[in-house]
């Protein structure tokens, strides 16, 4: 397998920084210094790595409001690492609008293959696609329409 990307690793890390935050309430720049440590960490994208962990729990209520109507049990009950993922996931799709809801969603996917439970991939991708179907209703619709008539 080709190595992975820059930004794939960047999520990887934010997604650390994440569910580090979710199980330790540091503050930000504690949970950056952390993860900077971390091998690997020069191959990935430091700009988005940033972007995506400040922004992520800088909003992380607004984030989980939005995703909160598309799950079956409070967001407390979420795996850490399902809440992390759903948490990227829509702060990407709402904030990142020049990366195609696709790859948000499916790079939320590898994640949770990557990290999470068995199944957890099937249930993030649900949610996201419900929660980009919100954020990014005209993107979505445009791509539907597309593969109706391509």
């Amino acid at each position: 397998m080709s190595s992975k990307s820059a930004r794939r690793r960047a999520r990887e890390f934010a997604l650390q920084g994440v569910y580090q935050w979710l199980l330790s309430g540091n503050s930000v720049p504690q949970i950056e210094d952390q993860v900077q440590q971390a091998g690997g960490f020069d191959k990935a994208d430091v700009e988005l790595f940033h972007t995506l962990l400040r922004g992520t729990l800088n909003a992380a209520d607004t984030l989980e409001a939005h995703f909160a109507p598309f799950i079956d049990r409070g967001v407390g009950e979420l795996s850490p690492i399902e809440r992390a993922v759903l948490l990227l996931g829509t702060y990407e799709l709402s904030t990142q609008i020049e990366v195609p809801y696709k790859v948000v969603i499916n790079e939320a996917i590898e994640l949770t293959k990557s990290y999470g439970g068995t199944d957890g991939h099937r249930f993030v991708n649900g949610v996201l696609d419900k929660v980009a179907g919100v954020l990014r209703a005209t993107e979505v619709a445009a791509r539907k329409a597309g593969a109706k008539g391509g």
